[in-house]
Formats: structure tokens, C-alpha cells, sequence
């Protein structure tokens, strides 16, 4: 079965790619808050388990991770934690660490190697640590199975290496023991421009048959600039094994075009990518080869006004939507202008996004809410995640306090796309 063959049976309930307003209503709520001055939550990202047995009340369990951050360095993580809620988001449990993402520590090129160590051992020295960072955990529908996808990040001396190898990390969640697998690295092409691959805060695409389009963002170790691109892996499961990947985009602006997520709306495929200077965008017929990146504008041609942080997409069977931040919003004293946090309807033809449509998810309160996440937690309710994250020093001044906010996006017209999910 071709990708396109399988999106199309995807979306075979919408063949349109209008851009009329779709209605829907915001409700924001709170999963955790509190703040202790020396580390915060950031990364909070939910999967469902549509398993509707294990709950009373017809919810799917959702499973959000997160994981701190110290406050004194730079992207510091250490094992992840999840969060819980039988309810549909109303009440979360209290973080709880996962021991299975624990750090590892490098000890040589021997036989009890780190996860992940194989990508290029000879890049690491003894006491180098490793763990997974940028989680994102989705079910999967053919397999029965929550998939969360991430990247490892390395220390040497508990700060972020300069010159590191960097792998594709996913784990699965089972289901009778309710815990997370030991984590794993997808085995790419023995290429050195894969020997720094990452797929770090992205949104995947599931086909029918199974397979996962997973944007990846690579370069050479000791190069400057990303290229992205959209990998095809099969999953049976328990193994993510690398297929084919596609074109690979990159602009010779500072770090070129990273941070990807992928969408599907009609019988298109469209990708969405960071860059230092402005947010870009591309489209794609077979979900593999894309178009010409360009920068994300309004409808008038004014630029977004995103940069150097990612954008996610939100997919309704109606309409094609963008989550992001942007400069010109009275926030000039938010970090790069990480917040508030906006969604936007998309033009998918034309791949910009509509002004009068623009609405506020979450407040800002001074700290940045960059780095989030988008769940279908139903049919009616699409989530959008966000920690606050409590850098630089002194953001609490403003009201922040590392709240974990989840954004309920509830559409007056049942999203089509999302298919025997109890609301």
C-alpha cells in the first residue's frame, strides 16, 4: 500500500480542504503547579489509552510525561515522570518518576554500552551520561499500543555536550504492567550525517498499514546546519525499524530547518519546521517529498512573527490549525517571545494562516511556553499541553509558577479524523 493510498483511506470521511471557520470553544485547566526555585516541569506531553475497560466512567487513560529541567544550566533534563487521569483531564495524579529513563553512563566501548551509545561511541568519554528528552507519546492504533518517541540528549559534567551523538529514542508502554519499556534508538543508515538524528517534540503521522512517519531533524556531528525530514518505520509493537526517508530541507540561515512535525488534512501531508530567524512550512502529495519550504505569514503577507522555537499542528476533519508564539504581542519580556501561546486557522492551499482567526490557548505570565504538545484526546476534544517554563531567573514575578496547563480545544462538530475515541 503507498502512503497516499493509505492517507487517502485516512481521510476518506473528508475530501475537502476548505478553509471555512470551524468552530470550537477553549477550557483551560491545571495538571500540576508549584514551583521550588531551583528546577521546573517542562516537556508535558499526553498519549491516550483507548483501552475504555480500564476505567469506570468511558474515559480513555491518558498518560502525560514530563521531566525537569535544572534551572542553573542549559536543557539539564533528567528522567522523565508521568501523570495520569481516568476522568478526561479533570484531576491529574502527582508526577512520578519513570525509572526506565533513568540516566545512563558511558564506561567505555565494551559490551554493556548505554542505550543508544552504538550511534558513535567514539564522540563519548567515561562518566558521559545520557537520557531521553523532547517525549512525545501516542497511541497507535494498529499495533494496540502507546508509542512515545523522543530523542537522547548527552552530558559530559552535567552539561549538554557540544560535539555529541544524538539518536531517535522511542519506548512503549505496556498495557498489563502498566510501565514504560526500557527505551531504544532507531537503527538509521550507517551515515555520519545520521550519527546526530533526533526527533525531539514531534508530531507523527500513523498510516493504516501501520507504518509512522516520523519527522527527524540530522546533521554531522560537527556541522552547524539541520536538515529535516520525514522518515517511513514500521512498528510491530515493540521494534520502530527504519524504512526509507525523503527529501531533506534546510536553509543556509544559522541552524538551518529543525524541530519538524507532520500533519494530514484532506490528502495532503504538511510539515511545519523551526528556524532561528521564522517559523517555515511545506506540503507534500506522498508524505516523503515535500515542496519548497517558506516562511509561515499571515493572509495580508505579513510574516507570523514565530521564531527559534517550535509550531505544532492541530487537525480537525474540518480544518487545519496552527499552535504557536510570535513577536508582536505585548511580550517583549517574555523569552524570545515564547508566550502567549496562539492557534490560528490554516489556509492549506495557500499555507498561511488566517488573521481574524487567531485566538489565545494560554496566557502568558512570563515565563515561555515554546515547547508543547497536541493530543486527540477525543472525537469532541483536542488538548494542547504546556509547562511553564521557569527560565531565565525572576520569570515568577510576572504570575507564572511552573503551572502544567492543558488546553481543551472543544469542537462544536465531532472531529471525523478521530475515530472510536470515547469523549
Amino acid at each position: 500500500m503507498s502512503i497516499r493510498v493509505a492517507a487517502m483511506l485516512i481521510l476518506s470521511a473528508t475530501t475537502s480542504l476548505a478553509a471555512d471557520p470551524v468552530s470550537y470553544s477553549i477550557k483551560l485547566s491545571k495538571a500540576s503547579s508549584g514551583f521550588d526555585g531551583s528546577s521546573c516541569w517542562v516537556h508535558a506531553r499526553a498519549g491516550m489509552l483507548r483501552d475504555l475497560s480500564e476505567t469506570g466512567g468511558g474515559y480513555a487513560t491518558a498518560i502525560m510525561t514530563t521531566q525537569k529541567l535544572l534551572l542553573s544550566g542549559s536543557d539539564i533534563f533528567y528522567a522523565l515522570n508521568e501523570l495520569r487521569s481516568t476522568d478526561g483531564g479533570a484531576t491529574w495524579t502527582a508526577p512520578k518518576r519513570i525509572e526506565s529513563f533513568a540516566r545512563q553512563t558511558f564506561t567505555g566501548p565494551d559490551n554493556s554500552l548505554p542505550t543508544g551509545a552504538d550511534i558513535a561511541p567514539h564522540l563519548l568519554q567515561s562518566g558521559d551520561q545520557t537520557t531521553v528528552c523532547d517525549f512525545v507519546p501516542k497511541w497507535h492504533a494498529q499495533s494496540g499500543k502507546l508509542l512515545g518517541i523522543g530523542h537522547t540528549v548527552w552530558y559530559r559534567n552535567n552539561k549538554v555536550m557540544h560535539v555529541r551523538p544524538r539518536g531517535i529514542a522511542y519506548a512503549v508502554f505496556d498495557s498489563e504492567s502498566k510501565r514504560w519499556a526500557q527505551w531504544k534508538c532507531v537503527n538509521l543508515p550507517e551515515e555520519l550525517r545520521f550519527q546526530c538524528a533526533g526527533s525531539g517534540s514531534q508530531q507523527r503521522v500513523d498510516l493504516p498499514n501501520g507504518d509512522v512517519l516520523v519527522p527527524v531533524y540530522h546533521k554531522e556531528p560537527l556541522a552547524k546546519q539541520y536538515a529535516s525530514t520525514v522518515c517511513r518505520c514500521r512498528f510491530d509493537g515493540t521494534n520502530l525499524t527504519y524504512i526509507e526517508h525523503g527529501s531533506e530541507l534546510s536553509i543556509p540561515v544559522k541552524r538551518g530547518l529543525y524541530e519538524p512535525s507532520v500533519t494530514m488534512f484532506g490528502s495532503r501531508f504538511y510539515l511545519t519546521l523551526r528556524n532561528d530567524d521564522d517559523g517555515y512550512v511545506a506540503v507534500s502529495e506522498d508524505g516523503l517529498q515535500y515542496s519548497k519550504p517558506k516562511r509561515w505569514t499571515f493572509d495580508d503577507g505579513t510574516d507570523l512573527g514565530n521564531y527559534n522555537t517550535q509550531q505544532h499542528w492541530v487537525t480537525h476533519s474540518d480544518g487545519l490549525f496552527l499552535v504557536y508564539t510570535r513577536k508582536r504581542a505585548d511580550n517583549d519580556h517574555v523569552f524570545r517571545h515564547r508566550a502567549p501561546l496562539f492557534i490560528d486557522q490554516v489556509d492549506p492551499d495557500r499555507l498561511h494562516v488566517i488573521r481574524s482567526t487567531e485566538r489565545i490557548l494560554v496566557a502568558e505570565r512570563g515565563a515561555r511556553l515554546g515547547n508543547f504538545g497536541v493530543t486527540d484526546a477525543s472525537a469532541n476534544e483536542t488538548w494542547v499541553t504546556v509547562t511553564e517554563w521557569m527560565q531565565p531567573v525572576g520569570v515568577e514575578k510576572h504570575g507564572s509558577d511552573n503551572t502544567i496547563w492543558v488546553a481543551k480545544i472543544k469542537w462544536e462538530k465531532p472531529n471525523q479524523l478521530v475515530n472510536g475515541l470515547s469523549d
